[in-house]
């Protein structure tokens, strides 16, 4: 049993709601990363992933002005960092997404992707 702690990111990205998509965009692009969590304070009320910025693309809206509380995905799945990476997968896959936020209490405490979560079967089961 592999849990979350084990292999989560612990240095999240995090933004606030009223950061224009474009700027986390760009962030996301330099820091070569599929989502940002969105926190009002030290509270999570959201994630915004690439298919949020496709999707706020795709709207024909000025990127620059359009904060991305209108596309982040609010109050995200979350769980936490000793719940067993399997487990993590089965709900990711079953409910379509790929960015799962790692919480301790209400603490943001790390962030798993799918990525990180097939590295580890990949590593448990070598051919």
């Amino acid at each position: 049993m592999v849990e979350l702690a084990e292999i989560m990111t612990a240095d999240v990205f995090t933004v606030a709601p009223d950061t224009p998509v474009a700027a986390v965009a760009a962030a996301m692009v330099k820091r070569r990363l599929g989502s940002s969590v969105v926190r009002q304070g030290q509270m999570l009320v959201g994630i915004f992933t690439e298919r949020d910025v496709l999707r706020a693309a795709a709207s024909g809206g000025d990127l620059a002005r359009s904060a991305v509380f209108r596309w982040m995905t609010r109050d995200p799945e979350t769980a936490g960092p000793d719940v067993d990476s399997e487990q993590a997968a089965e709900s990711m896959l079953g409910s379509g997404f790929r960015h799962l936020p790692v919480v301790e209490g209400n603490a943001l405490v790390g962030i798993v992707s799918l990525r990180d979560l097939l590295s580890v079967r990949v590593r448990r089961h070598p051919s």
